[in-house]
């Protein structure tokens, strides 16, 4: 009996492009930091919009700055998080999976990498984008944030996509 065709929109076990769309993440993430880091000092803030600036921030802890004021543990914590959640992806991403899954994981990919890269080189992440509203502000956050954070948002929206009977799930 023939094997069916795949969905034309799975993708097995081919990870180099994913692969190489989370390196251009990571390659991005880093270079804004750079950028940032070159340009201003710690707590400089420069008002792009009356609700909208970059500011040079640092975050020992994780998202929301979780863990942020404990004694530098927490370091060493979210960097093997980081790496195991990477092996994780990765393995993945060579399962395969739709185009919405592996853009997800690719996402999250790369800003765990991106992340990584700055609590090995300096203890902390560097964050530069702040959004702010009369007296509120959201987190300063940072490329590597947002691609983790629209690369969950696919993850769920593929989570709640109707799979065809007979096809795989991710």
């Amino acid at each position: 009996m023939p094997e069916t065709a795949a969905p034309a929109d799975r993708i097995r076990a081919r990870p180099v492009r994913w692969l190489a769309i989370a390196a251009v993440l990571v390659v991005a993430d880093q270079a804004t930091k750079a950028v940032v880091l070159a340009a201003f000092r710690p707590g400089e803030e420069l008002a792009l919009a009356p609700f909208f600036s970059l500011v040079l921030a640092f975050n020992k802890g994780a998202a929301f700055s979780f863990l942020a004021g404990a004694d530098g543990w927490q370091r060493w914590l979210f960097t093997a998080t980081a790496v195991g959640a990477s092996v994780l992806l990765v393995w993945l991403l060579r399962r395969g999976g739709d185009r919405v899954y592996c853009w997800g994981l690719a996402l999250i990919l790369g800003g765990a990498i991106g992340n990584l890269i700055d609590r090995l080189r300096i203890g902390q992440v560097v964050d530069f984008v702040l959004f702010h509203w009369r007296g509120w502000s959201y987190p300063a956050f940072n490329v590597a944030d947002s691609a983790i954070t629209i690369g969950a948002v696919l993850l769920i929206v593929d989570s709640f996509r109707q799979r065809r009977a007979g096809d795989p799930a991710p």
